[in-house]
C-alpha cells in the first residue's frame, strides 16, 4: 500500500486497440490503472479493432488524432478519479511496433507552445502531415520491400545491416511508399516519429528521439553502431535522416515533462520523461529477461523473445538492439501456426479437452520413440512453407501417428523449430530457464 509520501511511475502503452496506463509507486505497487478502448470510446473516428482496414485489404492505418484524443480522455479519468499528479517522478511508455506519425512542418513550435486552457486533441488537429498512420498490420509495401532488398545487395544483406530481411509492415517501407505515392505529403513531414516517440513527443513537448530497440525494427537503422545506415536511407527516401533525428538509449531521459502537464494536471515541475520503445521489446523488459532466458508467449501465433550478446542476423526471425542493455540485443521469432494448430490436434486426439491432452503428454517418452512431426496448417512465417509431414524414426515419411504419439510430435516438433531458429540467430543454451506469457 502506497503512503501518502511515495513517488508515482507511470507507464503508457499505445496499443492497437487500446491506450492504457499503469502507475506503479517504489516498490512496483500498481497504484493506478485504466484504459481507453478506442472502438467503443472513440467511436467519431470510425476504427474496427483500432484500425482502418482499406478497400484492397493490405493497407491498413489508424487515424493519429485517435491516439492524440485517447490521451486526453485517459488524463481526464485520472483526474477525475483523484489520482494525485504531483507525486509522479517520470514517466515512460511504449507503443505498438513499426506504426508511423509523420508530423507537419512547424508542428514542433506547437508542442513547444501547448496552450493549458485547450485539449491536445484541439492543439494538434492541424499537426499531422499524413492523418492516417501505417500500423504493424499493413502488408501493402511488398513493391518497395523488393526495391530496398535489391539496391542494398539482398535479403541477407539488409538482416546483416537491420537484424531482418525487408519486411511490409516495417516502418522504412512504409516510409518509401508514402515518398513515392505521396511525394507532397513527404515533402510537408518535418519529424517521422514510431507510434512509442511520437507518444513521448507530447508528454515531451517536443520531437522526442527514436530509441535504439524500437528503431531496430524500420529496416533503417544499422543494429551494430547504432546509427541510421546510408545505404537503407537512400534507397528509402530522400532527406530522410534529418526527418528520423538521432537514435538514442532505450533508458535515455529525454528531458522534463511539458509545462502545459505542469499547469493542467498538476504534475511536478521535475517530472522526467524516459524514452518510450516497442511492445515487444517492452514485452523483454517487463520480464526482466536475462542473458539466457527464454520468454515464449504461446497464442494464436507464438512468440519466442530471447536475450543474446552475439548475433547473427538470419532472414527468419528479428534482431533487435535491447531495450535493458544496449550492448545487448534481442531476438524476436513468430510463429503463425500456434495455438489454433494445438487446438485442431487437441480435438483430433484428445476428446477436446486439455486435460487428457497434458495427461497423454506426461505418459508418452521424450523423443516420442523417433517419430516428430511438422505441423503447418496455414502458411508459416518461420520458414515460409505449409502443409503437415510426419517422418518415424528411420527419417522415412508416414501417413499418421497413433493419437498418443500425435500429440507428443505436435508439441516437440514446435519446440524443436523454436530451439533451431534461436540457435541460428545467437542463443545459446548454457542453463535453461524458461518464462511462459500467455497469448
Amino acid at each position: 500500500m502506497a503512503t501518502s509520501t511515495d513517488s508515482f511511475y507511470l507507464g503508457f502503452d499505445f496499443s492497437t486497440q487500446q491506450l492504457k496506463v499503469v502507475a506503479v509507486d517504489g516498490n512496483l505497487n500498481v497504484v493506478h490503472q485504466d484504459n481507453v478502448q478506442f472502438d467503443s470510446e472513440l467511436p467519431e473516428f470510425g476504427t474496427q479493432g483500432g484500425v482502418h482496414i482499406h478497400a484492397d485489404r493490405l493497407t491498413v492505418t489508424s487515424p493519429v488524432l485517435m491516439w492524440v484524443k485517447a490521451l486526453d480522455l485517459i488524463l481526464g479519468k485520472m483526474k477525475n478519479a483523484g489520482f494525485d499528479f504531483s507525486r509522479v517522478k517520470a514517466l515512460s511508455g511504449s507503443g505498438q511496433q513499426h506504426g508511423s506519425v509523420y508530423w507537419r512542418k512547424g508542428t514542433n513550435q506547437v508542442l513547444r507552445d501547448l496552450h493549458p486552457g485547450k485539449t491536445l486533441h484541439e492543439l494538434l488537429k492541424g499537426g499531422f502531415a499524413v492523418s492516417d498512420s501505417p500500423v504493424w498490420m499493413d502488408s501493402s509495401t511488398t513493391e518497395q520491400c523488393q526495391y530496398l532488398e535489391t539496391a542494398v545487395g539482398g535479403a541477407q544483406r539488409v538482416a546483416d545491416i537491420t537484424g531482418s530481411r525487408a519486411y511490409e509492415r516495417f516502418t522504412g517501407n512504409q516510409i518509401a511508399k508514402i515518398y513515392k505515392a505521396k511525394p507532397e505529403k513527404y515533402e510537408d513531414t518535418e519529424r517521422i516519429s514510431l507510434v512509442s516517440s511520437f507518444a513521448a513527443s507530447l508528454f515531451l513537448g517536443n520531437y522526442a528521439a527514436i530509441d535504439y530497440s524500437d528503431g531496430s525494427g524500420m529496416n533503417l537503422m544499422d543494429i551494430f553502431s547504432k546509427q541510421w545506415a546510408d545505404s537503407c536511407l537512400e534507397a528509402t527516401a530522400p532527406h530522410l535522416e534529418e526527418r528520423l533525428g538521432a537514435p538514442v538509449p532505450s533508458s535515455a531521459v529525454l528531458g522534463l515533462l511539458s509545462p502545459y502537464y505542469v499547469t493542467r494536471y498538476g504534475f511536478p515541475e521535475d517530472c522526467k520523461v524516459v524514452a518510450f520503445t516497442g511492445d515487444n521489446p517492452g514485452s523483454l523488459a517487463g520480464m526482466r529477461l536475462q542473458e539466457g532466458d527464454i520468454a515464449v508467449s504461446l497464442g494464436t501465433s507464438d512468440t519466442v523473445f530471447l536475450w543474446i550478446k552475439e548475433p547473427r542476423p538470419t532472414v527468419e526471425g528479428h534482431i533487435f538492439c535491447n531495450p535493458v542493455d544496449c550492448h545487448s540485443y534481442m531476438a524476436l521469432i513468430c510463429y503463425k501456426n500456434g495455438s489454433l494448430t494445438r487446438e485442431r490436434i487437441r480435438n483430433k486426439c484428445a476428446g477436446g479437452s486439455w486435460e487428457v491432452f497434458s495427461s497423454v503428454l506426461r505418459s508418452t517418452p521424450i523423443g516420442n520413440d523417433g517419430n516428430i512431426g511438422i505441423y503447418f496448417d496455414t502458411m508459416e512465417i518461420t520458414p515460409s512453407a505449409v502443409g503437415v509431414h510426419r517422418f518415424d524414426k528411420e527419417n522415412t515419411k508416414v501417413a499418421g501417428f497413433s493419437a498418443q504419439g500425435e500429440i507428443r510430435a505436435l508439441v516437440e516438433g514446435q519446440f524443436l523449430a523454436k530451439r533451431v531458429h534461436a540457435e541460428k540467430l545467437g542463443y545459446k543454451i548454457k542453463s535453461f530457464k524458461s518464462r511462459g506469457l500467455p497469448g
